[in-house]
């Protein structure tokens, strides 16, 4: 296939050659802030998690696209992310159960690509220097750098107003009844809820009069995308339901109860994006391999209540908070983690055991 010569340039002037492909914008060229995701397979489930939300997402593994893509594996309704980096596309997926190759789901999404470039030396710069924004696509050098120089990053911005649903939905049909907020939320998390639980998601701008009206017995907080510091209304919303409702949270969800705890957020250097981060519940010692993405983190020794509960091996990172008095705990990785791993898949159940006991377990 014949694809037009493309460029990318991050915001501190680094230049990568490649070439175009998916969507070609008439623009010439997208802007955004590129991180880089480790995970082997699951691509369909990355480019469609709404977490993604202004980010450009380079993928480490050489190849992608190699089984194609099916409706069964989306993880939203549309993407959200603003394009893809990879070394080769797959043009002839094989599997049973692809309807279409990446390239063709990535043209009817609207969302760019670059091929054909370093991925292992563009992941080593942004180990290096942080997740940078910047810019790629197919018009002139200048412009492309130009534009790089102008993009911003995810830093003070609310993606979650874009991503959330318009409209309240039900489903399940369990003797529990949770009201799940949707900053973002993936479908296999709404599917292992809707398992459990009656499940009305909302969006996101629901207020606690609101939620109480809907009388349920929990309260689940989704992932979702961008600088949870810029939340400051779903805060406040879940300050007034602490203490009253048992609450669980999940990535977006766990930053946004910490920070309702009295903690604070931070910014990592290249956030945590792949599904291979060993965490270890810390009431049980037991390690689990979890599916990340998140650029924020729990700021160490900021909770003014609860305890953590889970940690990152690799270095550190907050991955749990819990709080016995208050009825909730959250955690920063993926248990839902379609399509895997499914290690941490437990903590549904230590949702459901809260529920229907009024107790927090192992924590």
């Amino acid at each position: 296939m014949s694809r037009q010569e493309s460029h990318l340039v991050l915001s501190d002037g680094t230049v990568f050659e490649g070439y175009a492909a998916g969507y070609i914008p008439e623009s010439g060229f997208t802007t955004g802030e590129f991180v880089f995701n480790t995970a082997l397979s699951g691509y369909q489930e990355v480019i469609t998690d709404p977490s993604y939300a202004g980010q450009i997402i380079s993928f480490t593994y050489p190849h992608i696209g190699n089984y194609g893509v099916t409706p069964l594996d989306d993880e939203a309704l549309t993407p959200w992310c603003r394009g893809i980096i990879v070394r080769d596309l797959s043009e002839l997926p094989s599997n049973w159960r692809s309807t279409q190759s990446l390239e063709a789901f990535l043209i009817a999404n609207k969302i760019p690509a670059l091929v054909g470039i370093d991925t292992r030396r563009l992941t080593r710069h942004l180990r290096a220097h942080g997740a940078l924004p910047g810019a790629f696509g197919h018009a002139a050098l200048d412009v492309i750098t130009r534009e790089a120089k102008n993009a911003t990053g995810t830093d003070g911005t609310d993606y979650v107003s874009a991503v959330s649903t318009k409209e309240a939905y039900t489903k399940g049909s369990g003797d529990l009844h949770v009201v799940a907020f949707d900053y973002g939320i993936k479908t296999t998390m709404v599917n292992q809820l809707s398992q459990r639980f009656k499940v009305t998601v909302v969006p996101s701008k629901t207020t606690a009069a609101q939620v109480r009206e809907l009388s349920p017995d929990g309260v689940f907080l989704s992932n979702g995308p961008g600088d949870p510091a810029a939340l400051i209304d779903e805060v406040a919303v879940l300050k007034e339901l602490l203490g009253t409702l048992p609450i669980f949270g999940i990535c977006l969800g766990h930053q946004l109860l910490s920070t309702a705890l009295g903690g604070t957020t931070h910014k990592l250097p290249f956030g945590h994006h792949g599904s291979n981060h060993p965490v270890q519940d810390l009431a049980t010692s037991r390690i689990e391999i979890t599916a990340q993405n998140h650029s924020y983190a729990v700021t160490p020794g900021s909770l003014s209540r609860g305890v953590v509960s889970h940690v990152n091996l690799n270095d550190g990172v907050i991955e749990g908070v819990a709080s016995k008095e208050d009825r909730c705990f959250s955690v920063q990785y993926h248990p839902e983690a379609g399509p895997g791993p499914h290690d941490a898949r437990y903590l549904f159940d230590r949702f459901e055991s809260l529920l229907r006991t009024g107790v927090l377990e192992n924590n």
